[in-house]
């Protein structure tokens, strides 16, 4: 018996894609200039195509199926292949140089995969690209020594700065299981990097409106060392759960006795207000990547 050729539509898949990382088809309805009822019918065309619901009423929302999350992995690599073909269709027209600054928390899950779509698509365009903290990537930004930068929001963002999103501010411990001191009442002990750090600030001031005493039990110059200190079981960190190597694990609030955190904010910052066409190119292809990497943590 011969399998039923499927060619699934492009432009219902971007639609799909976009409600699911907007967290509304109204959302994406607009984002995408259409009405809701246009999109209700590429969500119905998909669905027949699939010969399966991709998605199901969940309160007042929509939420995936099993199906649905299968779909929208196959329709996220797709559609990063079709504007990789049109990108390098027209990749001999840009020309120049980037100046990228990055977070360490981006350096595997952005670098690998962003800018080699990006080098392959665009031969003719320098990519320089620099891993520091946020305090030193805001600062090459406003004097122009980078073009771009990703960095969290510690409430100094500059006159050109997008805010792409949130992601969970999370416990970090060792992979295993939470580590027996997070019940007893010795003081925490945190591994932190140096201050200034927008996570180490949040860290202390969360567990102090808890009334839980602390320590700096371990204090790094770099995201490495301070995983490395996490793992061996020195203490716990805060962070988010993007970039985490397999050796610690983010614990999930009700994992644990520390106190809930909130959300951390992440700009994309701009050197110029008109960023050149490579620039521009390389800033739309991060803030795409960031919602799969948000939409996962």
């Amino acid at each position: 018996m011969t399998m039923r050729r499927v060619n699934f539509d492009l432009d219902v898949l971007r639609t799909f894609v976009t409600g699911i990382e907007l967290g509304s088809f109204a959302k994406a309805a607009d984002r995408l200039g259409r009405s809701t009822s246009a999109v209700s019918a590429q969500l119905k065309k998909l669905e027949e195509q699939a010969g399966t619901a991709v998605v199901r009423k969940s309160g007042r929302g929509m939420v995936l199926t099993e199906a649905g999350e299968t779909m929208l992995a196959y329709a996220r690599r797709l559609l990063e292949l079709n504007d990789e073909a049109v990108a390098a269709l027209h990749g001999t027209e840009l020309e120049g140089w980037v100046r990228l600054g990055l977070q360490e928390d981006f350096g595997e899950s952005l670098l690998t995969d962003v800018l080699g779509r990006f080098a392959r698509a665009h031969p003719r365009v320098r990519v320089e690209v620099r891993i520091a903290r946020n305090t030193e990537l805001l600062d090459r930004v406003t004097s122009g020594r980078l073009d771009l930068a990703l960095a969290w929001d510690a409430g100094a963002a500059g006159p050109h700065a997008e805010r792409l999103g949130e992601v969970p501010l999370r416990w970090i411990s060792a992979a295993g299981g939470p580590a027996p001191w997070l019940a007893g009442g010795d003081p925490l002990p945190l591994v932190m990097l140096e201050a200034p750090c927008v996570m180490r600030s949040a860290a202390t001031a969360a567990l102090d409106r808890a009334h839980v005493p602390w320590r700096i039990a371990f204090t790094s110059a770099s995201l490495a060392g301070t995983w490395a200190a996490v793992a061996a079981g020195l203490g716990v960190s805060l962070r988010t759960a993007v970039g985490l190597p397999p050796t610690v694990q983010a614990l999930a609030p009700h994992d644990t006795p520390l106190p809930a955190l909130g959300t951390l904010g992440l700009c994309l910052h701009r050197a110029e207000a008109e960023s050149s066409p490579p620039v521009q190119r390389l800033a739309t292809l991060l803030a795409q990547q960031w919602q799969g990497l948000a939409l996962a943590a």
